[in-house]
């Protein structure tokens, strides 16, 4: 456990780490390798004087150090990214379909042209006839519910 202790260890440590940010870029290893020489210059002016100590100094400054990086990062660089409506069922609503199967009268199954494919469709209780457009109304399990698209 003396090499814990020794500044020469953890000035090592601290250019292997920092050199290895080259071939590992994120700025992890860099991190990592700056906690190290906080532990050295805490054994250098005699600071930490046991191996817990040492440990203990690296595991917080390196993780403090990781979080201060994450929020300068994102400061400096913000992300372009952007999440759009990740539910496709909303996106299917209002959506405009070509019967292709006449629909009902009731809840006798029909199917619909959706998306280049041909859909089981459920109606709202109205006859729709083979050729007509439907709105999408919901979606249940896999069957589209429709109701005849309305001359506005």
């Amino acid at each position: 456990m003396d090499f814990l202790l020794s500044f020469d260890t953890w000035i090592v440590l601290t250019i292997v780490l920092a050199s290895a940010e080259i071939f590992v870029p994120g700025g992890i290893l860099l991190n990592l390798g700056i906690a190290s020489l906080i532990v050295a210059l805490g054994i250098r002016t005699s600071l930490l004087t046991d191996g817990v100590a040492v440990l203990t100094t690296w595991f917080i400054s390196a993780t403090i150090l990781l979080f201060i990086g994450y929020y300068v990062t994102n400061k400096l660089f913000p992300s372009r990214q952007r999440i759009d409506n990740v539910d496709e069922e909303l996106d299917v609503f209002g959506q405009e379909v070509k019967v292709t199967e006449t629909i009902g009268p009731g809840h006798q199954k029909g199917r619909v042209d959706f998306q280049g494919t041909s859909w089981t469709a459920l109606g709202d209780g109205s006859k729709i006839e083979e050729g007509t457009t439907a709105v999408i109304i919901c979606k249940e399990n896999i069957s589209l519910v429709v109701e005849p698209k309305t001359a506005n």
